[in-house]
């Protein structure tokens, strides 16, 4: 499996809190079947100091590689972020101060759960007229989507992805989720299944369970393995 959405890097935002915790998730994460990580810290999450790509995030993410190399992690760690969707996000993304994943076309976004559709919609089509796909991470857990199953579907219409967490599906975020993310992902509105996680304890790497668990009403290898694939390599997932 490919995870596109994991909190892995040390000391960078509220996952791994050191670079035993990023050992041990990437173990876990090996252990379940998962043999590569985007890592993806928060960024421009207002009222933060943004977490932008700069020197600090490179510095992070070289040693975390050196980590795994060195205690013999065969695990693979590619670039990114989780970006917090704000007003001013296409001119941080000229600035360079945005990381897509992978430094791919896909751009991994998020809003605050109770965000207004209208806002939400308007950023959709700012990033999309950047020749950028947006990913909308964990779309079932926002309340513009739970109480508006179709507005998903204009979304997805539109251009964007969406990602759904292997949490949701195991029922981590309440049944409100729960129902939504299923019927998301049978009406074939979710595109990629990704952890979301932020350490080896809650909130796992480990994503064989939900994998199993929608065994049945998808497929699995083109949510947890094709299509993550193409993310991170730049290809169309059409």
């Amino acid at each position: 499996m490919i995870d596109i959405h994991c909190h892995i890097l040390p000391g960078f935002d509220d996952g791994a809190r050191d670079i035993y915790d990023t050992l041990d998730m990437a173990s876990m994460a090996l252990l379940g079947g998962t043999k590569v990580i985007v890592a993806t810290p928060h960024c421009n999450i207002p009222g933060t100091d943004g977490n932008y790509y700069n020197s600090y995030y490179r510095e992070i993410f070289q040693s975390a590689c050196k980590a795994l190399e060195k205690e013999r992690i065969q695990l693979r760690l590619l670039p990114g972020m989780e970006v917090f969707a704000t007003y001013d996000l296409p001119e941080l993304i000229k600035d360079k101060k945005i990381l897509t994943l992978n430094q791919s076309n896909y751009l991994l976004m998020e809003f605050a759960f109770d965000e207004d559709p209208e806002f939400a919609e308007i950023m959709v089509d700012r990033i999309l007229e950047m020749k950028i796909t947006p990913i909308i991470a964990h779309p079932e857990r926002y309340e513009f989507i739970k109480y508006d199953r179709e507005f998903a579907r204009l979304l997805v219409q539109k251009g964007a992805i969406l990602q759904a967490n292997k949490g949701s599906i195991m029922g981590r975020y309440g049944k409100g989720a729960q129902d939504t993310v299923y019927e998301l992902l049978k009406r074939d509105f979710i595109s990629v299944v990704a952890s979301d996680a932020h350490s080896a304890e809650i909130r796992t790497p480990d994503m064989r369970r939900a994998k199993m668990a929608v065994g049945e009403i998808c497929d699995t290898k083109k949510l947890f393995e094709d299509n993550p694939m193409k993310i991170c390599t730049n290809q169309s997932l059409k």
